[in-house]
């Protein structure tokens, strides 16, 4: 079954690497066009102008202003320079400055509640017009297994998702009437080859022997589950997200996965 979004309009924050990158790609492979949104613009240019030289259509635009209008500029200019539509929004962009809860400061908090939720409320908030408008819509956003468990230094990383995820159920109950779905991916440990310690091969390896998959997922993983909730074919799907992880999170302890499969 091939996942179709020809004639879709498609805006991605933190589009620049990564999982947004893929997220990107994939969808113009569907036939989104894709407007990439990345705090780094470098990074998302050049991801724009390789897409282009593929005969795909893709415009970039800034985000670093995660203020409610800030948010709301952006999306009123993604909507007007594609004929006031817009189908499809995902948040992908996130991230965390981990710190021990003792030590967690004001800004961090801020910063990450900013990043990881409000941003999905603002976001939302700003396309539901234009969506409603058009009669239908489609609302996702990159969660995080960090939602249902723990990580030390990542307890307001993991109150974030837990509330991008309660986010997800309460839009999507909101918007139903609408024909605005809104839904999520878990994902877990995603590999990041090259970007600092975590993408050593080492470090991949090390961590893919305690999922029960025996590997670290890649970005194509979380890429291909948002195409599938971006298309029609999820069209009665809402207010769920989809946990990705290779089983990290079915076993009770690391131990459980040591046990089966007798890796050390």
């Amino acid at each position: 079954m091939s996942f179709s979004l020809k004639g879709k309009i498609a805006l991605v924050t933190g589009a620049g690497r990564g999982i947004g990158a893929a997220i990107v790609r994939r969808f113009a492979d569907a036939g989104a066009s894709v407007a990439l949104a990345n705090r780094t613009n470098d990074y998302s240019e050049a991801l724009a102008a390789e897409l282009r030289q593929q005969g795909h259509r893709a415009t970039t635009y800034p985000f670093i202003d995660l203020s409610r209008r800030g948010i709301a500029g952006l999306v009123a200019d993604v909507a007007r320079d594609h004929a006031n539509r817009l189908d499809i929004v995902v948040h992908n962009a996130g991230g965390c400055p981990w710190s021990d809860l003792e030590m967690l400061e004001d800004g961090q908090l801020d910063d990450v509640l900013d990043l990881n939720l409000k941003a999905c409320f603002w976001l939302a908030q700003a396309a539901i017009p234009t969506m409603r408008a058009n009669g239908q819509g489609r609302i996702l956003v990159t969660s995080s297994v960090s939602a249902r468990v723990a990580f030390g230094g990542g307890a307001h990383y993991s109150a974030a998702k837990a509330g991008v995820n309660a986010f997800i159920r309460g839009a999507g109950f909101e918007l139903a009437r609408d024909n605005i779905t809104v839904n999520g991916v878990e994902p877990g440990f995603i590999a990041k080859p090259g970007r600092g310690r975590m993408g050593s091969e080492h470090a991949i390896a090390a961590l893919g022997r305690h999922i029960p998959m025996g590997r670290m997922g890649d970005a194509d993983d979380i890429a291909h589950a948002m195409l599938f909730l971006a298309s029609d074919e999820a069209r009665y799907i809402t207010g769920q997200t989809i946990v990705v992880d290779g089983g990290a999170t079915l076993p009770e302890t690391g131990y459980a996965v040591e046990d089966r499969w007798g890796r050390k």
